[in-house]
């Protein structure tokens, strides 16, 4: 009986270290557990030019030029800024956020890239990739290329907030602006009706018209609800880009009840609209002209740039 019951327990022993045995042979090794850890962090996309991207869990050295007005609205700070021009030109409306944000060329030289040793890269479109560019910068960084159809503002958020896994705080960034823009309709209309206008750019004397389906005239057009001039409804029409160039003989055509001209010159447009033949203009005859500077945000598009266009309207024509 004695010796059945130590054989017992012999058994029973040998039973429960092999079971031990097992289980830490199942058991992940650290650098396993850390390896799967890691894959689940990371997401991969399929961006505009069929590449697979895979996007780091918290990205912290981001460079996305010319889509800054986006970063931000989200919250998110890159490491460089657009900039044309060796940086000096940039978009002065987003410098409150921006202010020590190193510059990079708009058309991301390599070298230049390389120096801010970033960990994701984000282009707005296929064109500055083209090439060998994006071999490139994929060896840099995980590169993501915007499509043709994230052109429009709302678009390009949307996709930003599903890059950066912040597509709920997009959604709301549009809903807000929604609002507010919804408010801003309401108010010009208690105040002065249901009035048309147009924005021009002054480049040297020469008149550039904005789409009504482009920048400025999105916000002007669908978003307050501002009448559209016939002419401006004609030269959107045949629009080749968001700025078109129209004669002064056929401005001379523009019945606008309010005119907004965005200047790139120091000068004014005093010369401009003194000229005898707008006279006739509504907006210039009964003293509807604002103008600002091209650091405004008239050029750009963005819920930022589009929230400063919204308030530059109310404070020149509501009151």
């Amino acid at each position: 009986m004695t010796k059945l019951l130590k054989k017992n327990v012999f058994l029973t022993g040998i039973l429960i270290i092999s079971i031990l045995l097992a289980a830490c042979g199942n058991q992940p090794s650290s650098s396993s557990a850390n390896k799967t850890k890691e894959d689940s962090s990371n997401r991969v996309l399929i961006d505009s030019t069929d590449h697979k991207v895979t996007i780091p869990e918290n990205p912290q050295r981001i460079i996305a030029p010319y889509l800054e007005d986006h970063l931000i609205a989200l919250g998110i700070k890159p490491v460089a800024q657009w900039s044309v021009k060796g940086g000096t030109s940039i978009q002065d409306y987003l410098q409150d956020s921006l202010k020590d944000i190193p510059t990079i060329e708009f058309d991301l030289p390599y070298e230049a890239v390389t120096s801010f040793n970033p960990d994701l890269i984000v282009i707005g479109s296929p064109e500055i990739a083209e090439g060998e560019k994006y071999e490139q910068y994929s060896k840099i960084a995980p590169t993501y290329v915007m499509g043709v159809e994230d052109n429009n503002w709302r678009n390009k958020l949307l996709k930003i907030g599903e890059i950066f896994g912040q597509t709920d705080k997009a959604k709301k960034v549009l809903a807000d602006y929604d609002q507010y823009a919804k408010d801003a309709k309401k108010e010009i209309h208690n105040k002065i009706g249901n009035p048309s206008a147009t924005v021009i750019w002054n480049i040297k004397n020469s008149i550039y018209m904005v789409s009504d389906t482009a920048s400025s005239g999105v916000v002007l057009y669908e978003d307050l609800g501002l009448q559209t001039p016939n002419l401006v409804k004609e030269v959107s029409a045949s629009a080749a880009g968001d700025w078109s160039q129209v004669s002064l003989e056929k401005f001379v055509q523009i019945d606008a009840d309010y005119l907004f001209v965005i200047n790139s010159d120091s000068a004014g447009s005093s010369e401009l609209l003194s000229d005898p033949l707008l006279a006739n203009i509504p907006a210039i005859k009964n003293g509807h002209v604002y103008e600002f500077e091209p650091s405004s945000s008239w050029l750009y598009s963005g819920a930022i740039a589009n929230r400063q266009i919204i308030q530059n309207v109310l404070d020149s024509i509501a009151k």
